[in-house]
């Protein structure tokens, strides 16, 4: 069998992205959340740059409802890779009364990170923000460009963005203006897990089977924690669960599975025809939840 190396073209096409990046932008950062699609994003940071550091910070909005399992690997892949990691608390834009706290069945601080986003954003001066997003998740990211203008307050407006032509990524924005940019925007969920498998890339343990507490609500399967409101009527059990996307612990659905490592995960992804948004509980509080969230300056 021949040795010979194969290029990943989606691999190269990311790497031209971020070097654009670091060509075209004075303040970039990349928006981690300790979910695969983020630590890909920094393998990739690392090829695109090496044998150089990533000239760029972390920057991470902690709900203060993460899944401990995932800011414990946050801390533990900055200290490994040196990198330079900025927090930002939801918590504090809470206390600040900046934003409300929401009550009741639904309540997550998911939609609250914006404000703390743009709060972030305008306090380093950030003219770039680096993100997982794909177009394959959902049909609002579909719509995205690789590099998405956003106005002066954040937002987003799908029918103001610019053509994208034969890889030609224009940077230049007027003042107040920045950038969010997706440089595996063009992968699937399925491109990212073959990527994390054959990389060896290193990954937060709730991504593989585990016992948890859950209990079932709405067709989903919700984590039991004292950050998820959950009705008496609403038996607890335990059961062998892992998740497909992480994310706040108030809008993460698990999945029932018994894929322990990469290889049975990676085969379980080929067998599914549902996204793995379609267990993310804040996408489905409306048809376009997603979009409605982007229009105002999410990720």
């Amino acid at each position: 069998m021949s040795n010979r190396f194969i290029p990943n073209p989606k691999e190269a096409e990311s790497i031209h992205i971020l070097r654009e990046v670091a060509a075209q932008f004075e303040k970039p950062v990349l928006l981690f959340s300790g979910g695969k699609d983020s630590i890909t994003l920094v393998r990739l940071a690392q090829k695109a740059f090496y044998p150089a550091r990533i000239p760029f910070p972390l920057l991470h909005i902690d709900t203060g409802h993460n899944f401990p399992e995932t800011i414990q690997f946050r801390d533990e892949l900055v200290a490994e890779l040196g990198l330079e990691l900025i927090v930002r608390n939801v918590q504090d834009s809470i206390d600040q009364g900046k934003v409300t706290e929401e009550r009741g069945r639904y309540a997550s601080r998911n939609t609250l990170q914006t404000t703390t986003l743009l709060d972030a954003i305008e306090e380093f001066k950030f003219d770039a923000c680096i993100g997982g997003a794909r177009r394959d998740e959902e049909k609002a990211r579909a719509k995205e460009r690789v590099f998405s203008v956003r106005d002066d307050f954040g937002q987003w407006d799908e029918k103001n963005q610019r053509p994208e032509l034969f890889d030609m990524l224009n940077g230049k924005i007027h003042q107040g203006q920045n950038v969010r940019v997706f440089p595996i925007s063009n992968w699937t969920e399925l491109d990212v897990w073959e990527y994390i498998q054959s990389e060896g890339i290193r990954i937060p343990s709730i991504y593989f089977a585990h016992k948890r507490e859950v209990f079932f609500r709405d067709g989903m399967i919700w984590t039991a924690n004292e950050h998820v409101y959950r009705e008496s009527s609403e038996l607890v059990e335990e059961r062998m669960v892992r998740f497909r996307t992480v994310g706040d612990m108030t809008c993460t659905a698990a999945v029932l599975s018994e894929a322990e490592t990469l290889e049975e995960v990676v085969a379980e992804i080929r067998q599914s025809t549902i996204s793995e948004r379609g267990a993310r509980i804040d996408d489905k509080r409306s048809e376009a939840a997603m979009e409605k969230r982007k229009k105002v300056g999410y990720f």
